[in-house]
């Protein structure tokens, strides 16, 4: 039996989703079964597996091809997560809740993630003036958080700045730039603290088609765990505080205030 490369990648990508290779391995001998199961029928001819072949083979597929979002609206902003099974894209989204007073956060998140939202929303509202927000929308409005993929648990302390972005776009009123994802811990005062698994969470933004990343400034001594291919064709931007961040993220955060969005 031969697998052919194309197929083999079609096998990875849509059959498997791991950090290492038990589950690659189990697959292959599903595809060896059946070819068994051919032979001990009669059918003694060499098998070369092509792509086409490989839905008879194994069934439907698993695991869909991940797709970034072209446009974001204001109010969502993509992050980076670590999971089990390598790294992961998250869009964080966030609406007004017209005369509405509390903050409901959804998607099955932890404590501490929780506590990354009610940060991210103090955060933003201290700096109301120089990120040109109206502070009434904080009074007369309601705030709902939600992550995607609302099956999955998802905790830690790494989607700070996501937070604060998506709650930066949201009350502001400017759309976040697209072709970036960002990974970091925020403060109460603004500082963006260092995460772990850079390796994963990059190279997770690459296979979405991402070019750039913003990172904590005490991650860039993780770069080099990256492949060479990966960190020149990729653009990073480091950050020590919120404002590096909102200044990479939201065009035109650096001149005059956007139109802050209004409560109906």
């Amino acid at each position: 039996m031969r697998i052919t490369d194309p197929a083999l990648q079609l096998v990875i990508s849509r059959y498997t989703r791991e950090a290492g290779v038990r589950q690659l391995e189990q697959t292959i001998g599903r595809l060896m079964r059946k070819i068994a199961l051919r032979v001990a029928e009669g059918r003694t001819e060499a098998a070369e597996i092509i792509p086409e072949q490989v839905a008879d083979f194994l069934g439907p597929e698993t695991n869909s091809p991940e797709t970034g979002r072209r446009e974001l609206p204001a109010g969502v902003a993509t992050g980076l997560a670590w999971t089990e099974t390598g790294g992961d894209v998250l869009y964080i989204e966030a609406t007004l809740l017209p005369n509405g007073k509390d903050v409901t956060i959804t998607g099955q998140l932890g404590e501490v993630m929780q506590e990354s939202a009610k940060t991210a929303r103090s955060y933003v509202w201290s700096h109301a003036a120089e990120l040109g927000i109206d502070p009434a929308l904080f009074l007369n409005s309601g705030l709902h958080i939600h992550v995607p993929a609302g099956a999955t648990p998802k905790d830690g302390p790494s989607a700070g700045v996501t937070m604060t972005t998506a709650l930066a776009s949201l009350y502001s009123g400017r759309p976040a730039r697209s072709d970036t994802a960002m990974t970091g811990e925020v403060t109460l005062t603004g500082l963006v603290l260092p995460i772990g698994g850079v390796k994963e969470k990059v190279l997770a933004a690459r296979r979405l088609g991402l070019k750039r990343v913003i990172l904590p400034k005490a991650n860039e001594k993780d770069l080099r765990d990256l492949p060479e291919e990966v960190r020149k064709e990729m653009e990073f931007i480091f950050a020590e505080r919120v404002e590096d961040v909102l200044r990479a993220i939201l065009p035109g955060f650096a001149s005059k205030p956007a139109t802050p969005a209004k409560a109906a």
